[in-house]
């Protein structure tokens, strides 16, 4: 049922011109719940030194590590999509909660084997956070507002990611150590959860499953055999590489061992590609919206990253001011949102919790595979010796080419934009 066109019934959430408010004022929680996964994400990159003599691994063992994250991230993405179409978001989010907190403290305790477990506890959990944000702005919003909600959605992670280096490094060289902000943190996804369970509203047509549990993944039949799925998710995960892998996990230490910079100084630089998604997702979406078109913001966006990332690898150190090419190359990955608005837009009304699920399964399976691989490579290619400038920028050639691939997958996306729709929406409620 569109969100346009139902009208308010008994029981449901308010509705003022289009606007569910309950759903609205729960996914405003779910906001702090997508902030928070993703300053843990990007945490542990200003901690590298730490965590290799917490758990004597090389900075290779370190990569591999946290980028587990990836693998259950990707997989419970089809989970999460799947739950919310099945059982709506009153108890499925705060589930995705609470495995985020028990994996944040896990991996706080300094035990390897934990820190394992906390990584693949921490992805899982996380995954429910974008999936149910997205729902639940789809069911508070109309219609004509979603690749905003989408874009704001993302911004909010990305300040959560942005803090996640400049404001956990000082804190763990400060007053506390790396191991009590994991497990502070934990504490606060914990009070997430239970706000949630307090907060957000069933949907209005929500009943009891009482079919098989495994017909809760049919959805994604539908959203697997369509082939504007794949290409979206392909493209979105491209694009995502500069930032979940070249960021989050290398760009510190590209500037300390590339370009010499001091860890202060490199991890305000490196925060700086996450803080220019704040601004790029939310403003890239409007201007979709307000255009009626996907694809030529999506693509511009993407050429923006293009050039941003290819003058930080190859340009001399000090071509430009500092912290500009980061906030440029995040401001482009901002567009890496838009083909979650054109997955939903080419699949039907009632599967459009999977189609996030899915979407986000195909970015961090390549995020998730790309991870470990990266670390190899350089580590292949600095033959025992110390990391150079280099070295990353050979290894660093694998960026640029994923979003020179997802720049020609983009113009195979279907143009979902309201100027080419008819003027009733298609959004699910």
């Amino acid at each position: 049922m569109s969100l346009q066109s139902k009208p308010a019934q008994a029981g449901h959430p308010s509705s003022i011109s289009g606007f569910h408010i309950a759903f609205v004022v729960a996914w405003v929680f779910c906001l702090l719940f997508y902030f928070l996964q993703y300053a843990i994400r990007s945490a542990p990159g200003v901690m590298i030194p730490e965590l290799t003599k917490a758990f004597s691994l090389t900075p290779l063992g370190v990569s591999s590590l946290l980028g587990v994250y990836y693998y259950t991230y990707s997989t419970f993405a089809i989970v999460a999509g799947a739950s919310l179409d099945r059982w709506g978001a009153k108890y499925t989010i705060p589930v995705g909660v609470t495995l985020l907190a028990v994996g944040i403290v896990m991996f706080g305790l300094g035990i390897q084997w934990a820190a394992n477990v906390g990584r693949l506890l921490q992805g899982a959990g996380a995954a429910f956070a974008f999936v149910g944000a997205v729902y639940l702005a789809a069911h508070g919003f109309p219609a004509r507002y979603l690749a905003t909600a989408v874009g704001l959605t993302q911004c909010i992670g990305m300040l959560g990611g942005s803090a996640g280096q400049f404001a956990v490094a000082p804190l763990i060289h400060g007053p506390i150590t790396w191991q009590q902000f994991w497990l502070y943190a934990g504490v606060v996804a914990m009070v997430i959860a239970l706000a949630m369970v307090l907060i957000t509203p069933r949907s209005a047509s929500y009943k009891p499953a009482k079919t098989s549990i495994w017909l809760m993944f049919a959805p994604y039949k539908t959203v697997l055999t369509n082939p504007q799925s794949y290409i979206c998710g392909l493209c979105a995960g491209l694009l995502f590489l500069p930032t979940t892998v070249g960021d989050m996990i290398w760009g510190v230490p590209f500037m300390r061992e590339g370009w010499h910079v001091e860890y202060a100084e490199a991890v305000n630089r490196a925060s700086m590609v996450p803080l220019g998604w704040v601004f790029g997702a939310p403003i890239l979406g409007y201007v979709s919206d307000h255009f009626g078109r996907r694809k030529p913001v999506l693509i511009g966006g993407a050429v923006l990253m293009f050039v941003a990332a290819a003058a930080i690898l190859y340009l001399p150190e000090g071509t430009f001011p500092p912290y500009v090419l980061g906030l440029v190359l995040g401001f482009g990955s901002g567009a890496a949102m838009i083909p979650y608005s054109s997955i939903k837009e080419v699949n039907p009304d009632e599967v459009k919790g999977s189609a996030t699920g899915a979407i986000n399964f195909i970015v961090f399976v390549i995020s998730a595979l790309v991870a470990p691989a990266y670390g190899w490579l350089l580590m292949k290619l600095t033959a025992g010796a110390p990391m150079t400038l280099e070295v990353f920028r050979e290894g660093g050639a694998t960026g640029i080419a994923a979003i020179v691939i997802a720049i020609v997958l983009a113009f195979f996306i279907e143009e979902t934009g309201a100027a080419v729709r008819p003027p009733v929406s298609n959004i699910s409620a």
